[in-house]
């Protein structure tokens, strides 16, 4: 466009009507030309690509394994709950190798008295400021790794409040993530609980011929949610409208869409995190919807 305006505007100064008409083509072929270059170095997007996409990738993954061991080691020691569960998170992320010694150091960091967690985070959110979709995951991440014990110590709430805070993320929309989290992690044991049952049921049924022949699967009738444990994980209340639940449904499966984080700059390993809680809010939203 301003090819076009820059163009038809010294057009004009040299040669009037004609000159401006003639500038205007030639600043729209330039328009058309830069178009293209643009288009080809990917757009907005072609300025993440490459180093810097990487780099962020690199401070998203060991900012967020070092917070992590700083809030396993807020009540004094690390238990042992913390640690399956920092290790159950790399199983998810199928980190092997040096992917898992670079997860397991940064872990460790986190947990060294001199570690300090404002300019850890203050330096993820310079990096990611414009990201608030990641800033908001890296918050429901260390939220995550608190509730693995199942339970939520004051030390705990007390550092995910400053988390928050070094991101920029308010205290009333920290409730609303705490409150959405909890209800999403009742919702996940409900089905883990029904999955392994039916698990189970079908791998007793494996030794009987009878079920070999007619080579039919036994499913198990899916775990009743109520509607009030599936409003809680879309975060409303209950007496929510049908378009109150379809916006928060839209925007909750926005803003944890695995495809766009990853390109704005969460590690690919990390998508399986995005895509577990896509799930959760589909599976919420389908049990309204019935």
């Amino acid at each position: 466009m301003w090819g076009k305006i820059l163009g038809a505007g010294f057009g004009f100064l040299f040669g009037k009507w004609l000159g401006a008409i003639l500038g205007g083509y030639l600043g729209h072929l330039f328009d058309k030309s830069l178009k293209q270059d643009f288009d080809k170095a990917g757009g907005f997007q072609g300025f993440f690509n490459g180093d810097d996409l990487n780099e962020r990738q690199a401070l998203f993954f060991s900012s967020c394994f070092a917070v992590m061991g700083h809030i396993a080691k807020s009540n004094g020691r690390v238990s042992e709950m913390h640690i399956q569960a920092a290790s159950a998170f790399m199983d998810d992320m199928a980190l092997h190798g040096d992917d898992r010694k670079e997860a397991q150091s940064a872990f460790n960091s986190g947990k060294h008295g001199d570690f300090s967690i404002k300019e850890c985070v203050g330096d993820f959110k310079e990096a990611f400021a414009r990201r608030y979709d990641l800033l908001q995951l890296f918050l429901e991440i260390q939220i995550q790794m608190a509730f693995s014990d199942g339970h939520l110590s004051s030390k705990e709430l007390e550092l995910l409040k400053l988390v928050s805070k070094y991101l920029g993320i308010g205290a009333k929309h920290f409730n609303f993530v705490l409150k959405r989290y909890q209800a999403e992690f009742k919702f996940r044991q409900q089905r883990a609980q029904w999955q392994s049952q039916q698990r189970s049921h079908q791998s007793s049924q494996n030794g009987h011929r009878e079920y070999q022949k007619s080579n039919r699967s036994f499913t198990a009738p899916e775990p009743e949610v109520s509607r009030h444990q599936a409003l809680a994980v879309l975060g409303l209340e209950q007496g929510a409208s049908e378009k109150e639940i379809k916006r928060a449904y839209r925007k909750l499966m926005a803003q944890h869409h695995p495809d766009k984080l990853v390109s704005q700059g969460l590690p690919e390993h990390m998508m399986e995190v995005a895509k577990a809680k896509s799930q959760s809010i589909q599976a919420a939203y389908e049990a309204l919807k019935n």
